[in-house]
């Protein structure tokens, strides 16, 4: 593989990996870069604005700083073209990387940018937006609202467990779901998450055969009410299958429609959006191309 020489950044100011963003720079004019074109954002919602200025210019890579957010908003921009995207997971939770197997240090992130290999994996699109992990409503949406950034930088992925216990005993809402067009639930669920890979918020495998590569989106719906029946739940999922527990139902589709009988806040990969009624998610396949690790 050629080594990239017009390479693109896109960074999110406030998060931190290793040295930073100074020794981000640094470390980039060893590998031999003709172009660097560089944009900071200090906010997430941000970014889309500076992608698609930066693939105006066509560049070799598109590297991304910042946790899933940051590389959410900027997946959503990228889908559908043909630039590489090189994750430099720079956040609290890094979901997606996790997923990906890129791990946390910034001297093998630029390893896999500039030597992995080149795979296209499927978004989920919810909304008009493109997602990389999930969506979720209920219990999920109203953790990741509480889990709020002063919250997170102070507790990191603990911030989730905290603001997560105190909703475990939330109302369920009355939600009915449609996979591939069939009815699939009708019932009170405290949660409904769907799914691009296995691993979500807290390191719950709560899709124990998802891929990103697949085709399909995973879907779950939980029905826990309380801190004792979230405590078997979750606990089923830490030992085993998430779908061995009494109080989860999971599938598989390329689209899922959600009806909900009152307004509940969903997420989009730990990003909270605006509260709905109803939703519907699809899958895109091989929307965009990631660089993975080699093996």
């Amino acid at each position: 593989m050629r080594t990239p020489r017009t390479i693109a950044v896109v960074a999110h100011q406030r998060k931190t990996l290793d040295g930073g963003l100074d020794e981000l720079r640094r470390r980039l004019s060893s590998f031999g870069v003709s172009e660097l074109l560089w944009h900071e954002v200090p906010k997430s919602r941000k970014a889309p604005k500076k992608v698609r200025a930066l693939l105006k210019k066509k560049p070799d890579l598109l590297i991304v700083w910042g946790g899933d957010g940051m590389v959410q908003r900027t997946l959503d921009v990228v889908a559908g073209t043909k630039t590489p995207v090189a994750i430099m997971p720079a956040g609290t939770g890094n979901l997606l990387a996790t997923n990906l197997g890129i791990p946390a240090n910034l001297e093998e992130a630029l390893d896999i940018a500039f030597h992995g290999r080149r795979h296209r994996i499927d978004l989920g699109k919810l909304g008009g937006e493109h997602f990389g992990v999930m969506a979720g409503v209920g219990f999920d949406g109203a953790m990741i609202r509480d889990a709020d950034r002063k919250l997170k930088d102070r507790l990191g992925k603990l911030a989730y467990v905290w603001t997560g216990l105190r909703h475990v005993n939330g109302e369920p809402a009355s939600a009915r779901i449609m996979v591939d067009g069939v009815k699939w639930f009708d019932d009170e669920a405290s949660c409904v998450l769907i799914g691009n890979v296995g691993t979500i918020t807290g390191g719950i495998q709560a899709f124990d055969d998802a891929q990103p590569d697949d085709g399909w989106l995973d879907v779950g719906v939980a029905t826990a009410h309380g801190a004792l029946e979230w405590a078997r739940a979750l606990g089923t999922m830490a030992v085993g299958r998430s779908d061995r527990s009494p109080f989860v139902r999971t599938t598989r589709a390329r689209r899922i429609d959600v009806k909900l009988k009152t307004k509940m806040e969903y997420e989009l990969d730990g990003g909270a959006r605006s509260s709905t009624k109803s939703f519907s998610a699809v899958v895109s396949p091989g929307a965009v191309k990631v660089c993975l690790p080699r093996h």
